[in-house]
């Protein structure tokens, strides 16, 4: 009660069991029916309930300021160029800053990888909004938890997409509360390069497509990425966005409209062979083996997801389609539970025959030169153009 105007936390210690006396701290009655003891403990129970010791419940009283809650949107359009390379990782550190100065709920939380997320514009910025949780990712998740209870604000939490899995435990409780959060993980798949396997989010994209009502936003550009940050904004459960390490070629216009579970077709003509599905890096792999083709006089779709979760089926469905059923996945990810697999569940009951490969990496990556490790793990532009001639052939 003395405590005022500051965070506060109670420690407790606690027993399984307590307030039956024939239970309490006792082995071997976790989860299990009280059975013969059922009216012993009721009764100390009620007990307790009704005696002279019984104390009222405070009056709550509820004094936060009232709430007023507004669409986020940026104050200022987007200013990138087409063709200009820039990683999707710092194109969200631009975004978190104008989602900032666009609604004052906005906060951002980090695990000491800053520098690396560019939530540090954040920080520079908006140093009053921003918590620094150093290298705890399960306790960061926690406080963006804690932070978006009551939607008070409207977290964005960070780290390296590997080290999200550190903290599912709390990532699937936050479902199972129907927590409003943020997260957001860069450095993903074998295109980080000579930091190693470590540090390689190569199974994010399955675990976060397997919890409830989480949307999973992969964006190929900084356009993409900076609308993904905006609409994640006004969502009202949980959000992750994979960003991604190396620069990549901005594609669309900055004022392309993008939405939650739809695709944009990249590249499309009325003789497309093979349709092409590829997200963040992996698209720019699909983009310049269209260029290559191109010279060959094969003609290919390129579509990029957007959203993994949810896919917009119905574009993959009506995009295979016209391609004659012809679908190639690539992804800088495990096979398992990835893109590929997604696009192959959408796909599973169609009225038309189809034919599908997953370009995906297959086994434990190593350090090398992002295009390098590209090239030997499958998911290079070289390797997307043997694919499509493969299946043509």
């Amino acid at each position: 009660k003395s405590v005022k105007n500051k965070p506060s936390a109670v420690i407790c210690k606690t027993f399984k069991g307590f307030g039956g006396s024939m239970v309490s701290d006792k082995l071997d009655f976790h989860g299990k029916a009280l059975n013969a003891f059922s009216d012993q403990i009721l009764g100390e129970i009620k007990g307790r309930m009704h005696g002279a010791a019984v104390q009222q419940r405070p009056v709550i009283v509820d004094d936060a300021p009232a709430l007023i809650e507004k669409p986020v949107v940026f104050k200022s359009p987007l200013t990138y160029k087409k063709g200009d390379k820039i990683a999707t990782r710092l194109a969200y550190g631009d975004a978190l800053v104008r989602a900032g100065e666009a609604c004052d709920r906005v906060v951002a939380l980090d695990a000491d990888t800053k520098n690396s997320t560019f939530s540090l514009k954040f920080r520079n910025t908006f140093p009053d909004r921003f918590i620094e949780c150093f290298i705890a990712e399960q306790n960061m998740v926690g406080v963006s938890m804690g932070c978006g209870a009551r939607i008070r604000t409207i977290p964005f939490c960070s780290t390296f997409a590997t080290f999200f899995t550190r903290a599912m435990d709390q990532i699937r409780m936050a479902a199972v509360s129907q927590s409003h959060l943020n997260m957001v993980g860069s450095h993903c798949g074998v295109s980080i390069g000579e930091d190693g396997p470590s540090q390689m989010a190569l199974e994010d994209i399955a675990a976060f497509r397997a919890i409830p009502n989480l949307v999973y936003f992969y964006p190929s550009d900084a356009v993409s990425a900076c609308r993904a940050v905006e609409l994640a904004a006004n969502y009202k459960y949980m959000t992750f966005i994979r960003t991604s390490r190396p620069a990549t070629e901005v594609i669309y216009e900055n004022d392309e409209v993008f939405e939650i579970g739809k695709a944009k077709v990249v590249h499309k003509s009325d003789d497309d062979k093979v349709l092409v599905i590829g997200a963040g890096i992996t698209l720019d792999s699909a983009c310049t083996a269209y260029k290559t083709l191109s010279q060959k006089g094969i003609s290919i779709r390129v579509l990029d997801p957007f959203t993994i979760k949810p896919l917009d089926v119905e574009a993959v469905v009506n995009n295979a389609r016209d391609c004659g059923g012809r679908v190639i996945t690539v992804e800088d990810h495990y096979a398992q539970g990835g893109i590929g697999e997604a696009v192959a569940s959408a796909l599973c009951d169609v009225d038309f025959i189809t034919k599908q490969k997953i370009l995906a990496v297959r086994e434990i990556p190593r350090s090398g030169p992002p295009a390098v490790l590209l090239n030997m793990f499958g998911i290079s532009a070289e390797k997307v153009v043997d694919a499509v001639l493969d299946l043509i052939n």
